[in-house]
């Protein structure tokens, strides 16, 4: 690992993220997809879903394999990673995550999955076990939330660990937050005493437009990304996509004086306390918001 310049350098690294709680906006969802179809991520494990995830909340999907059989996708938590076969082309630096001087980056693993809805201890126990077996340095966990944050202006992330060592190469802070966790925090402690370093990485996404996909909340993460491994990720669509989402939200609250009314309130907040929204006590004061928040309030019934 890079001593002083703000990265995790050429470690292994693994990037986690799951679906639901800790996904608002599909952003670490899509920022998984994303980066998966990069460095063309085949599966190399996975952790049974049997006992770990409700399949009443998360349901099996039935599909027809290229034989024409019916077969079941269980939600299963996977590790993906980039396999090199030997024979096949290097893809060009254009079409993959790469270094500065355009070689790929081939020891970058990804962790996908929903949720536990239960034995927390176990899952983390098996993902203690995967990071072991593989070798893998360093793992990020991403997340993202809503906030009271307007769309119209930059994404703000957060960046935390609770190790010294981490936070003095990559420039986190450790959070002082106490209260309701999802499963991102579990893992963090239990990487954390298994002596693995972990970030934390974190995105506000507007609460006002929960039913959408957020992609510029999904770039924001992709940015921080590209900082702290020193490489270069393509972005593919994404800024048009973000732009898009950013006019489109435009044009609704054109047609709406109080979403229009409300989102100028947000502006003003945020330009007069950039700052200070930038520091751990704000992230966090912003994270206990989203943790009391009824999931209810974000339902379309």
């Amino acid at each position: 690992m890079s001593e002083t310049d703000g990265t995790v350098g050429e470690a292994r690294v693994l990037i986690a993220a799951f679906e639901g709680w800790s996904d608002a906006g599909a952003a670490t969802t899509t920022v998984l997809q994303h980066l998966g179809g990069l460095i063309e991520a085949e599966p190399l494990h996975a952790i049974g879903a049997d006992g770990f995830v409700d399949f009443q909340v998360h349901r099996p999907k039935l599909s027809f394999d290229d034989s024409g059989r019916r077969v079941l996708d269980w939600p299963e938590t996977r590790l993906y990673g980039t396999v090199r076969r030997p024979g096949s082309p290097v893809p060009a630096p254009n079409e993959t995550i790469h270094r500065i001087d355009g070689s790929p980056v081939e020891d970058l693993f990804l962790l996908a999955g929903v949720e536990p809805a239960r034995d927390w201890p176990a899952f983390a126990e098996e993902v203690v076990e995967l990071v072991a077996a593989w070798e893998i340095d360093t793992v990020i966990i991403v997340g993202a939330y809503f906030s009271d944050s307007p769309h119209s202006r930059p994404i703000i992330t957060a960046l935390s660990s609770d190790d010294p060592g981490t936070r003095a190469r990559t420039g986190a802070t450790r959070s002082d937050y106490e209260g309701p966790v999802g499963i991102g925090s579990v893992l963090e402690l239990a990487l954390g005493e298994a002596g693995i370093p972990v970030l934390a990485l974190w995105a506000q996404v507007p609460h006002y437009v929960h039913s959408a996909p957020s992609p510029k909340a999904t770039l924001a993460i992709l940015d921080k990304l590209e900082e702290l491994l020193d490489v270069v990720i393509p972005r593919g669509d994404l800024l048009a996509e973000a732009n898009e989402w950013e006019s489109n939200i435009d044009r609704i609250a054109a047609a709406d004086e109080d979403m229009a009314s409300y989102i100028r309130t947000l502006e003003e907040a945020r330009d007069a306390a950039t700052a200070p929204e930038t520091t751990g006590e704000a992230i966090a004061h912003e994270f206990e918001k989203f943790l009391n928040i009824d999931p209810r309030d974000f339902t379309d019934e």
